[in-house]
């Protein structure tokens, strides 16, 4: 996952990352001791299986749509939307069709 972008370039998000069958794949866009910034593709029904992050973070969907489960509540969100993981709060993500996302994390 340690890939960095070019910063002062107008990135197409959509297009810095490709599916994988069968797969999730991660590109790096920033990282600093204050957070960072990564994209994912998952290709239809791929999973993160439920966990905690320390932090809260954010992701926007780009393309396609997920099933995101926070404290075992589900929520389908689309390709336009957005939902905010709550820290230290259980949370999944799956691939209802092939998806892209962009997930910013914010460190304390």
């Amino acid at each position: 996952m340690e890939q960095s972008f070019q910063k002062g370039t107008i990135l197409h998000l959509t297009s810095l990352i490709e599916y994988s069958d069968g797969g999730i794949i991660s590109k790096q866009l920033t990282k600093s001791p204050s957070g960072n910034i990564t994209l994912f593709s998952f290709d239809k029904g791929e999973e993160l299986s439920e966990h905690r992050a320390p932090f809260d973070a954010f992701i926007q969907i780009l393309e396609g749509s997920a099933n995101i489960i926070i404290n075992g509540t589900p929520f389908m969100v689309k390709a336009g939307e957005s939902i905010i993981l709550p820290a230290n709060i259980p949370h999944a993500v799956t691939a209802i069709e092939k998806f892209k996302m962009l997930l910013t994390m914010i460190k304390e």
